[in-house]
């Protein structure tokens, strides 16, 4: 499948993940993020049954602080 991953391209070779799943393929371990599928936010407790399907738009954005 072919998904949109922080703007970027990316194939997969699954027809579905989820996006837990995702999240540990990729790499995405920093606890401290926001996640969005399609413009939606998926909050932390709907990762394992929340379904990424080709053609889906994901963005992972870290939260970061500082001073």
């Amino acid at each position: 499948m072919e998904i949109r991953l922080n703007n970027e391209p990316v194939t997969l070779e699954e027809e579905s993940i989820s996006l837990a799943r995702l999240l540990e393929v990729k790499k995405y371990t920093f606890r401290l993020r926001i996640v969005k599928v399609n413009g939606r936010f998926i909050e932390r407790d709907n990762y394992d049954s929340e379904t990424v399907r080709d053609g889906d738009e994901v963005q992972v954005v870290y939260l970061m602080s500082g001073g």
